[in-house]
């Protein structure tokens, strides 16, 4: 159980720290904003996503959040790096920019395993 629980942790705050501590710190960026252009989104979409992405991360860090809400914010963060990858994918081709949203969904999921290992043995 300790290790789960070390596992749940530490996967789940790569997340917390890669999907809501940094785009909460760059998502208005100039680059941020050129990134979001570059795939063909409007600029107000990339403030929903750091929205979006900070509130989930909360949901996956707070232990009092019903896991209800954490199974939507798992299933928000799976959309994100599916779509994260398949639009980097029509617009640049099949490079490294790929490899990001890749890791990240293989980080997410550790921790959603590790957190459903953590309730089947509590």
């Amino acid at each position: 159980m300790k290790s789960t629980k070390i596992t749940f942790w530490v996967s789940t705050t790569l997340i917390f720290l890669f999907e809501g501590v940094m785009p909460a710190l760059t998502g208005h960026t100039e680059m941020a904003k050129e990134g979001i252009r570059h795939l063909g989104y409007p600029e107000y979409f990339g403030l929903a996503l750091v929205i979006c992405k900070v509130t989930g991360t909360l949901a996956l860090m707070i232990p009092q959040v019903p896991k209800r809400i954490k199974e939507w914010a798992y299933a928000g963060f799976v959309f994100d790096f599916v779509f994260a990858g398949l639009s980097h994918w029509v617009v640049d081709g099949f490079n490294a920019s790929l490899a990001l949203p890749v890791v990240v969904l293989i980080v997410l999921m550790i921790s959603y395993f590790s957190y459903h290992k953590l309730n089947a043995e509590s």
